[in-house]
Protein backbone atom coordinates (compact mmCIF):
# COMPACT_ATOMS: atom_id res chain seq x y z
CA UNK A 1 0.00 0.00 0.00
CA UNK A 2 1.16 3.61 -0.63
CA UNK A 3 2.58 6.12 2.13
CA UNK A 4 1.56 9.83 1.64
CA UNK A 5 2.76 12.84 2.58
CA UNK A 6 2.20 16.63 2.32
CA UNK A 7 4.57 19.07 3.32
CA UNK A 8 4.39 22.92 2.87
CA UNK A 9 7.46 25.46 1.50
CA UNK A 10 7.41 29.12 1.33
CA UNK A 11 9.93 30.63 -1.42
CA UNK A 12 10.99 33.59 -2.65
CA UNK A 13 10.53 35.17 -5.98
CA UNK A 14 13.23 37.01 -7.04
CA UNK A 15 11.57 40.09 -8.52
CA UNK A 16 7.93 40.73 -6.91
CA UNK A 17 5.13 40.28 -9.60
CA UNK A 18 2.53 42.89 -9.81
CA UNK A 19 -0.94 41.90 -12.04
CA UNK A 20 -3.95 43.22 -11.71
CA UNK A 21 -5.51 41.63 -8.84
CA UNK A 22 -2.06 42.64 -6.72
CA UNK A 23 1.71 42.08 -5.85
CA UNK A 24 3.21 38.74 -4.74
CA UNK A 25 6.54 38.69 -3.46
CA UNK A 26 6.44 34.96 -2.13
CA UNK A 27 5.30 31.80 -2.80
CA UNK A 28 3.44 28.99 -1.47
CA UNK A 29 3.99 25.43 -2.41
CA UNK A 30 2.95 22.28 -0.75
CA UNK A 31 4.99 19.14 -1.67
CA UNK A 32 3.18 15.42 -2.17
CA UNK A 33 4.90 12.10 -1.69
CA UNK A 34 3.33 8.83 -2.84
CA UNK A 35 5.49 5.89 -2.35
CA UNK A 36 4.77 2.79 -3.51
CA UNK A 37 6.54 -0.50 -4.42
CA UNK A 38 9.93 0.95 -3.16
CA UNK A 39 9.22 4.19 -6.14
CA UNK A 40 8.47 7.98 -4.95
CA UNK A 41 6.23 9.58 -7.53
CA UNK A 42 6.07 14.16 -6.33
CA UNK A 43 3.13 16.09 -7.08
CA UNK A 44 2.44 19.95 -5.99
CA UNK A 45 0.03 22.42 -4.92
CA UNK A 46 0.03 26.36 -4.73
CA UNK A 47 -3.15 27.76 -3.46
CA UNK A 48 -4.87 29.99 -6.11
CA UNK A 49 -7.92 32.59 -5.97
CA UNK A 50 -9.95 33.10 -9.33
CA UNK A 51 -13.63 33.18 -8.42
CA UNK A 52 -15.50 32.74 -5.08
CA UNK A 53 -14.03 29.56 -4.41
CA UNK A 54 -10.70 30.15 -3.73
CA UNK A 55 -8.46 27.24 -2.88
CA UNK A 56 -7.19 28.03 0.31
CA UNK A 57 -4.13 26.49 2.07
CA UNK A 58 -6.47 25.43 4.56
CA UNK A 59 -8.38 23.93 1.68
CA UNK A 60 -5.77 22.14 0.57
CA UNK A 61 -4.43 20.46 3.93
CA UNK A 62 -8.06 19.81 4.87
CA UNK A 63 -8.39 17.62 1.53
CA UNK A 64 -5.52 16.15 2.38
CA UNK A 65 -6.45 14.91 5.73
CA UNK A 66 -10.10 14.10 4.03
CA UNK A 67 -8.78 11.93 1.53
CA UNK A 68 -5.43 10.43 2.85
CA UNK A 69 -7.01 7.46 4.34
CA UNK A 70 -8.48 5.63 1.15
CA UNK A 71 -5.63 7.45 -0.98
CA UNK A 72 -4.00 4.96 0.94
CA UNK A 73 -5.46 2.27 0.52
CA UNK A 74 -5.32 2.33 -3.27
CA UNK A 75 -2.80 2.01 -5.71
CA UNK A 76 -1.07 4.14 -8.21
CA UNK A 77 -2.32 2.15 -11.04
CA UNK A 78 -5.54 3.36 -10.43
CA UNK A 79 -4.29 6.94 -11.50
CA UNK A 80 -8.16 7.70 -13.39
CA UNK A 81 -10.34 6.27 -11.00
CA UNK A 82 -8.41 7.99 -8.05
CA UNK A 83 -8.83 11.44 -10.09
CA UNK A 84 -12.98 10.33 -10.84
CA UNK A 85 -13.10 9.81 -7.07
CA UNK A 86 -11.73 13.10 -5.83
CA UNK A 87 -13.36 15.62 -8.67
CA UNK A 88 -16.91 13.42 -7.34
CA UNK A 89 -15.91 14.34 -4.19
CA UNK A 90 -15.50 18.00 -4.48
CA UNK A 91 -11.60 18.30 -3.52
CA UNK A 92 -10.30 21.45 -4.47
CA UNK A 93 -8.63 21.16 -8.16
CA UNK A 94 -4.93 22.11 -6.40
CA UNK A 95 -5.05 19.02 -4.62
CA UNK A 96 -6.02 17.14 -7.22
CA UNK A 97 -3.17 18.53 -9.16
CA UNK A 98 -0.51 17.56 -6.87
CA UNK A 99 -1.96 13.63 -6.45
CA UNK A 100 -2.54 13.59 -10.24
CA UNK A 101 1.05 14.57 -10.86
CA UNK A 102 2.42 12.31 -8.15
CA UNK A 103 0.89 9.37 -9.70
CA UNK A 104 2.27 10.35 -13.09
CA UNK A 105 5.65 10.96 -12.08
CA UNK A 106 5.33 7.75 -9.66
CA UNK A 107 4.18 5.79 -13.29
CA UNK A 108 7.27 7.14 -14.94
CA UNK A 109 9.84 6.49 -12.59
CA UNK A 110 8.00 2.88 -11.97
CA UNK A 111 8.27 1.95 -15.74
CA UNK A 112 11.95 3.76 -16.21
CA UNK A 113 10.43 6.23 -18.90
CA UNK A 114 9.47 9.72 -19.12
CA UNK A 115 6.44 11.07 -18.53
CA UNK A 116 6.38 12.33 -22.15
CA UNK A 117 7.15 9.15 -23.83
CA UNK A 118 4.73 7.17 -22.01
CA UNK A 119 2.17 10.08 -23.31
CA UNK A 120 2.96 9.17 -27.16
CA UNK A 121 4.90 12.27 -27.53
CA UNK A 122 8.48 12.78 -29.16
CA UNK A 123 11.69 14.03 -28.09
CA UNK A 124 11.79 17.35 -29.12
CA UNK A 125 11.83 20.72 -27.44
CA UNK A 126 8.03 22.36 -26.92
CA UNK A 127 6.88 25.72 -28.06
CA UNK A 128 8.72 29.16 -27.19
CA UNK A 129 7.86 30.03 -23.66
CA UNK A 130 6.85 33.43 -22.60
CA UNK A 131 8.57 35.29 -19.74
CA UNK A 132 6.50 37.53 -17.62
CA UNK A 133 6.55 41.14 -17.39
CA UNK A 134 4.25 42.66 -14.46
CA UNK A 135 2.64 45.93 -13.89
CA UNK A 136 5.48 48.61 -13.41
CA UNK A 137 6.53 52.20 -14.33
CA UNK A 138 7.76 51.64 -17.65
CA UNK A 139 10.85 52.19 -16.64
CA UNK A 140 10.53 49.60 -14.37
CA UNK A 141 9.35 47.19 -17.00
CA UNK A 142 12.09 48.11 -19.18
CA UNK A 143 14.34 47.16 -16.69
CA UNK A 144 12.91 43.97 -16.08
CA UNK A 145 13.11 42.87 -19.45
CA UNK A 146 16.59 43.44 -19.15
CA UNK A 147 16.40 41.60 -15.85
CA UNK A 148 14.91 38.54 -18.10
CA UNK A 149 17.21 38.74 -21.25
CA UNK A 150 20.44 38.90 -18.66
CA UNK A 151 18.77 35.79 -16.80
CA UNK A 152 17.67 33.50 -19.36
CA UNK A 153 17.32 32.48 -23.35
CA UNK A 154 14.34 33.64 -24.35
CA UNK A 155 12.62 35.65 -27.33
CA UNK A 156 8.94 35.72 -26.53
CA UNK A 157 7.26 37.75 -23.38
CA UNK A 158 4.14 37.89 -21.88
CA UNK A 159 2.97 41.81 -20.69
CA UNK A 160 0.78 42.51 -17.77
CA UNK A 161 -1.86 45.40 -18.04
CA UNK A 162 -4.68 46.03 -16.28
CA UNK A 163 -3.27 48.55 -14.18
CA UNK A 164 -5.52 50.04 -11.24
CA UNK A 165 -3.57 53.44 -12.63
CA UNK A 166 -5.78 53.19 -15.58
CA UNK A 167 -5.46 52.84 -19.67
CA UNK A 168 -2.96 55.61 -19.69
CA UNK A 169 -0.71 54.02 -17.65
CA UNK A 170 -1.32 50.66 -18.99
CA UNK A 171 -0.32 52.68 -22.84
CA UNK A 172 2.54 54.49 -21.20
CA UNK A 173 4.33 51.24 -20.26
CA UNK A 174 3.39 48.92 -23.02
CA UNK A 175 4.71 51.45 -25.39
CA UNK A 176 8.09 51.74 -23.59
CA UNK A 177 8.51 47.97 -23.36
CA UNK A 178 7.83 47.27 -26.75
CA UNK A 179 10.31 50.09 -27.90
CA UNK A 180 13.13 48.15 -25.87
CA UNK A 181 11.65 45.00 -27.21
CA UNK A 182 14.68 43.04 -29.76
CA UNK A 183 13.48 42.59 -32.82
CA UNK A 184 11.44 39.17 -33.45
CA UNK A 185 10.05 38.42 -30.15
CA UNK A 186 6.98 37.33 -29.97
CA UNK A 187 4.61 39.36 -27.66
CA UNK A 188 1.39 39.23 -25.88
CA UNK A 189 -0.53 40.99 -23.46
CA UNK A 190 -2.84 39.31 -20.06
CA UNK A 191 -4.77 42.10 -18.44
CA UNK A 192 -5.69 39.28 -15.32
CA UNK A 193 -9.53 40.64 -16.02
CA UNK A 194 -8.58 44.60 -15.14
CA UNK A 195 -10.88 46.02 -18.24
CA UNK A 196 -14.42 46.00 -18.23
CA UNK A 197 -15.64 45.92 -22.15
CA UNK A 198 -15.53 49.55 -23.66
CA UNK A 199 -11.74 50.05 -21.84
CA UNK A 200 -10.85 46.14 -23.38
CA UNK A 201 -12.04 47.22 -26.93
CA UNK A 202 -9.70 50.41 -26.80
CA UNK A 203 -6.92 48.56 -26.23
CA UNK A 204 -7.50 45.78 -28.66
CA UNK A 205 -7.88 48.30 -31.25
CA UNK A 206 -4.48 50.57 -29.48
CA UNK A 207 -2.33 47.27 -29.22
CA UNK A 208 -3.00 45.50 -32.66
CA UNK A 209 -0.68 48.22 -33.94
CA UNK A 210 1.98 46.88 -32.31
CA UNK A 211 2.09 43.23 -33.64
CA UNK A 212 0.50 41.46 -30.55
CA UNK A 213 0.10 37.60 -30.51
CA UNK A 214 -2.87 37.82 -28.79
CA UNK A 215 -5.04 39.29 -25.59
CA UNK A 216 -5.75 37.40 -22.57
CA UNK A 217 -8.17 37.84 -20.16
CA UNK A 218 -9.08 41.15 -21.00
CA UNK A 219 -12.50 40.74 -18.88
CA UNK A 220 -12.98 39.40 -15.23
CA UNK A 221 -13.95 36.01 -14.34
CA UNK A 222 -17.87 36.58 -14.50
CA UNK A 223 -18.19 38.61 -17.33
CA UNK A 224 -17.99 35.73 -20.18
CA UNK A 225 -21.40 37.04 -21.69
CA UNK A 226 -18.99 39.97 -23.14
CA UNK A 227 -16.67 37.96 -24.66
CA UNK A 228 -18.42 37.06 -28.42
CA UNK A 229 -19.19 41.14 -28.16
CA UNK A 230 -15.49 41.72 -27.34
CA UNK A 231 -14.74 39.24 -30.12
CA UNK A 232 -16.53 40.69 -32.89
CA UNK A 233 -15.03 44.13 -32.34
CA UNK A 234 -11.35 42.92 -31.59
CA UNK A 235 -8.60 42.85 -34.37
CA UNK A 236 -6.70 40.82 -31.87
CA UNK A 237 -7.09 36.65 -30.86
CA UNK A 238 -8.71 36.39 -27.66
CA UNK A 239 -7.46 33.72 -25.01
CA UNK A 240 -9.19 33.49 -21.81
CA UNK A 241 -7.51 32.37 -18.27
CA UNK A 242 -9.68 32.66 -15.29
CA UNK A 243 -12.73 32.07 -17.15
CA UNK A 244 -11.94 28.14 -18.26
CA UNK A 245 -10.62 25.97 -15.76
CA UNK A 246 -12.46 22.56 -16.95
CA UNK A 247 -13.15 21.14 -20.02
CA UNK A 248 -16.92 21.60 -19.34
CA UNK A 249 -16.59 25.46 -18.47
CA UNK A 250 -14.66 25.71 -22.04
CA UNK A 251 -17.77 24.05 -24.02
CA UNK A 252 -19.81 27.11 -22.74
CA UNK A 253 -17.16 29.79 -24.03
CA UNK A 254 -16.84 28.43 -27.51
CA UNK A 255 -17.54 31.15 -29.92
CA UNK A 256 -16.62 33.75 -27.70
CA UNK A 257 -12.98 33.02 -27.69
CA UNK A 258 -9.24 31.88 -29.52
CA UNK A 259 -7.91 30.15 -27.34
CA UNK A 260 -7.44 28.94 -23.63
CA UNK A 261 -4.82 29.15 -21.17
CA UNK A 262 -4.47 25.22 -19.15
CA UNK A 263 -3.29 25.65 -15.78
CA UNK A 264 -2.67 22.25 -13.53
CA UNK A 265 -3.85 23.93 -10.59
CA UNK A 266 -7.23 25.10 -11.89
CA UNK A 267 -7.90 21.58 -13.63
CA UNK A 268 -6.83 19.23 -11.67
CA UNK A 269 -3.60 17.73 -13.08
CA UNK A 270 -2.26 16.55 -16.86
CA UNK A 271 -5.51 14.92 -16.94
CA UNK A 272 -7.01 17.47 -16.58
CA UNK A 273 -5.09 19.56 -19.13
CA UNK A 274 -5.64 16.50 -21.39
CA UNK A 275 -9.40 16.53 -21.41
CA UNK A 276 -9.18 20.71 -21.77
CA UNK A 277 -6.73 19.94 -25.20
CA UNK A 278 -9.04 17.72 -26.56
CA UNK A 279 -11.90 19.70 -26.00
CA UNK A 280 -10.03 22.82 -27.06
CA UNK A 281 -8.92 21.11 -30.49
CA UNK A 282 -12.12 20.24 -31.35
CA UNK A 283 -13.39 23.80 -31.47
CA UNK A 284 -10.55 25.07 -33.59
CA UNK A 285 -9.22 26.60 -30.47
CA UNK A 286 -5.59 27.92 -29.48
CA UNK A 287 -4.17 26.32 -26.27
CA UNK A 288 -1.59 27.64 -24.38
CA UNK A 289 -0.29 26.24 -21.01
CA UNK A 290 0.94 28.50 -17.65
CA UNK A 291 1.31 29.05 -14.24
CA UNK A 292 1.33 30.30 -10.80
CA UNK A 293 4.33 30.69 -8.61
CA UNK A 294 5.45 26.84 -9.47
CA UNK A 295 8.72 25.50 -8.58
CA UNK A 296 10.56 23.49 -11.56
CA UNK A 297 8.65 20.46 -10.63
CA UNK A 298 5.25 21.41 -11.68
CA UNK A 299 6.50 23.22 -14.33
CA UNK A 300 8.48 20.18 -15.92
CA UNK A 301 5.40 18.87 -15.19
CA UNK A 302 3.42 21.25 -17.46
CA UNK A 303 6.18 20.84 -20.27
CA UNK A 304 5.88 17.24 -20.61
CA UNK A 305 2.55 18.05 -23.02
CA UNK A 306 4.14 21.11 -24.76
CA UNK A 307 4.24 18.97 -28.57
CA UNK A 308 0.68 19.39 -27.85
CA UNK A 309 0.17 23.47 -27.51
CA UNK A 310 0.34 26.23 -29.43
CA UNK A 311 2.24 28.20 -26.51
CA UNK A 312 3.88 28.00 -22.67
CA UNK A 313 4.10 30.15 -20.03
CA UNK A 314 6.53 28.39 -17.73
CA UNK A 315 8.56 31.06 -16.33
CA UNK A 316 7.57 30.91 -12.32
CA UNK A 317 10.62 28.84 -11.19
CA UNK A 318 12.98 31.06 -13.31
CA UNK A 319 12.07 33.90 -10.75
CA UNK A 320 12.46 32.43 -7.44
CA UNK A 321 15.94 32.52 -5.87
CA UNK A 322 15.41 29.35 -3.96
CA UNK A 323 13.63 26.83 -6.16
CA UNK A 324 14.67 23.04 -4.53
CA UNK A 325 13.80 21.65 -8.26
CA UNK A 326 16.20 21.19 -11.58
CA UNK A 327 14.32 19.90 -14.22
CA UNK A 328 13.42 21.37 -18.31
CA UNK A 329 16.41 23.26 -19.19
CA UNK A 330 15.10 26.54 -21.19
CA UNK A 331 17.27 26.62 -24.87
CA UNK A 332 16.85 29.18 -26.97
CA UNK A 333 13.38 29.86 -25.65
CA UNK A 334 12.47 26.18 -25.27
CA UNK A 335 12.13 24.18 -22.61
CA UNK A 336 13.83 21.20 -23.08
CA UNK A 337 12.52 18.22 -21.43
CA UNK A 338 14.94 15.53 -18.77
CA UNK A 339 15.44 12.05 -20.64
CA UNK A 340 15.54 10.39 -17.41
CA UNK A 341 12.43 8.62 -15.42
CA UNK A 342 9.12 9.99 -14.95
CA UNK A 343 9.18 14.39 -14.87
CA UNK A 344 13.25 13.92 -14.87
CA UNK A 345 13.16 16.32 -11.73
CA UNK A 346 15.83 15.99 -9.38
CA UNK A 347 16.95 17.89 -6.16
CA UNK A 348 19.23 20.86 -6.19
Amino acid sequence: MPELSLTEHHFTKRVPLTISRGTSTHTHVFLLRWQEDGVEGLGEAVPIAIDDRPQTADRIREAFATHRAWLAGSTAWERLEIDRRLWAADAPAAFIAAVNLALYDWWGRRLGQPVWKLLGLADQPGPLTSVTIGINSPEGAVRRLEQWQEAVEVCACKVKLGSPAGVEADKAMFAAVHAALPSGWRVSVDANGGWNLDTAIEMAEWLADFGIDHLEQPLVRGGEADLPALRARSPLPLMVDESCRTSEELATLVGGIDGINIKLMKCGGLDGALRLIHTARAHGLKVLIGCYGHTALANTAAAQLGGLVDYLDLDSHLNLLDDPFRGAELRAGRPVLPSTAGFGVSHV
